[in-house]
């Protein structure tokens, strides 16, 4: 990387070198059954551990829940019955920690306010980063820092949510994405620097 470009730290969204199969991904959402949901709805497919399998024990208080070590996490039925999505979290889990995945739908004409999630960025010090794979998501505007990022489906995106985002969804068609947080190593660091165009 040449020592003009930007820094890692400083870009608030990075393309990453994935391409996944978006209507494998779709299928499988869909052999989900998925309810009938208003403004938005999460389907799991990795959790913390106890909420997955309630006989295990909750585990103790945290001080800092910020990088997923709190707790344990596992696989949840969902992914279980998805090959290819448990596919694409594996691509992730054999170099780092894989916390928390979950299938995201936002329904037709339905919004997501400006917010910010202050523990997923790479600049915080034991956070965790989420990658976005968009789905479904005809019509649907991502703007972060005011600005709209253009996701296709099956693209894999860093973005830095610990600054102001928002989801707009005009549609008739609900947005569906999956989210992957993980553990930001080595590999993570160089991966997406790597993808810096």
């Amino acid at each position: 990387m040449d020592q003009a470009s930007p820094s890692v730290l400083e870009l608030d969204r990075i393309k990453l070198p994935f391409s996944f199969d978006v209507e494998k991904i779709f299928a499988e959402v869909k052999a989900l059954q998925l309810n009938h949901f208003e403004y938005y709805d999460v389907i799991s497919l990795r959790a913390p551990a106890h909420l997955v399998d309630p006989s295990l024990p909750f585990p103790p208080p945290a001080e800092d829940y910020a990088d997923g070590t709190w707790c344990d996490w596992m696989d949840t039925n969902a992914l279980k019955k998805s090959p290819y999505l448990k596919s694409i979290v594996n691509q992730f889990q054999e170099h780092t920690t894989v916390n928390l995945v979950r299938i995201l739908r936002l329904a037709p004409g339905a919004n997501v306010k400006e917010h910010t999630d202050p523990t997923l960025g790479l600049h915080i010090e034991k956070s965790v980063i989420r990658l976005t794979i968009p789905v479904l998501n005809e019509n649907t505007q991502f703007f972060l820092n005011k600005e709209p990022v253009l996701m296709k489906p099956g693209e894999c995106w860093y973005l830095r949510l610990t600054d102001p985002h928002y989801i707009l969804n005009p549609s008739q068609t609900e947005r569906i994405n999956i989210t992957i947080d993980m553990v930001p190593n080595q590999w993570v660091y160089e991966l997406i620097e790597n993808s810096i165009l």
